[in-house]
């Protein structure tokens, strides 16, 4: 006997927090855009490889936003049907992926640069370079007031800890230049955008990281604790077998085959067992019970 069904299924609302949600991440992509390309000017244009560093940190956040809106947009617009059983939500980790792999030649790009720099230190324009880094803390500012808020989504938490980071990339670049300008001291730019690599290369392990556990079925709950919550459900003999994964950071899917101690207890232990599942955040589960007696039926039948 199996129970299919009693995963949380998206309704109208749930459409139309995803619809609010893609929206606020392009608009927040559109201004990080802004951002990259007036940092990127003002880093070739004045010399600055820390104010470069913080572009590129910048593009990485902004594409990483525009890939979610678009998996987003993608897997809201194409859900669920005979072909494609999830719809198309794993374009989230996939996108994720991407992303989080092209940060690296980008790391090498900067410590290079800045490995260059630190050899060879060049003066750089620093008026410009403070205002353009104060613009750039001001575009992050914007974007975090944007995303801000008590229910956020979890691509909008996850965007709203990186836009922190940027903050605090934009406040080193201009910590740097004020320190260039009073001291003239010039290796101070490429050693914070040395420090600014260090925080993108987290980064990127961290998304490569959360994209490779969806991809390679990592679980994404705590399989022991699970198990011995629904052998505590009365009615319940064991558990037999326990898988959970995720399709996206979003959807969480598990299959459970019980053993019950009366067959006649079967659909309300079933639905218990949904209960405890969905506690752990679980949206989809198909739990499968069979009974002593089923067992010695099958076993039975087995031997003739």
């Amino acid at each position: 006997m199996s129970e299919h069904g009693l995963g949380t299924a998206p309704d109208d609302h749930d459409h139309a927090t995803e619809r609010s949600s893609s929206r606020t991440l392009a608009v927040v992509a559109a201004i990080n855009v802004v951002g990259f390309l007036a940092e990127l000017a003002g880093g070739l244009l004045f010399g600055s490889v820390a104010l470069l560093s913080d572009a590129f940190h910048m593009l990485f956040d902004a594409l990483a936003y525009v890939m979610a809106f678009l998996a987003s947009y993608v897997a809201d617009r194409y859900g669920e049907n005979d072909r494609w059983s999830y719809g198309l939500h794993r374009l989230e980790p996939l996108s994720a992926f991407l992303n989080g792999v092209l940060l690296f030649p980008m790391v090498g790009f900067i410590l290079w640069e800045s490995f260059q720099r630190f050899l060879d230190p060049v003066a750089i324009s620093t008026g410009p370079t403070l205002v353009i880094a104060l613009g750039g803390l001001v575009v992050n500012v914007a974007s975090v007031s944007v995303l801000g808020g008590d229910e956020m989504s979890l691509n909008e938490r996850g965007a709203f800890y990186h836009l922190l980071g940027d903050a605090g990339g934009s406040i080193a670049v201009v910590v740097s230049t004020a320190v260039v300008e009073l001291t003239g001291v010039r290796v101070v730019d490429p050693i914070t955008a040395g420090l600014i690599a260090v925080v993108i290369t987290w980064s990127a392990v961290s998304v490569v990281r959360a994209s490779g556990s969806i991809f390679f079925l990592r679980t994404p709950i705590d399989s022991g604790a699970v198990r011995q919550e629904i052998e505590a459900i009365d009615g319940i003999e064991r558990v037999e077998d326990f898988h959970a994964w995720q399709i996206c950071s979003q959807i969480t899917v598990a299959t459970v085959h019980i053993t019950t101690t009366d067959a006649e207890a079967s659909d309300a232990v079933i639905r218990r067992a949904h209960e405890k599942l969905a506690a752990y955040g679980v949206d989809h589960a198909t739990v499968e019970a069979r009974s002593p007696d089923t067992e010695r039926d099958a076993s039975l039948a087995h031997t003739h």
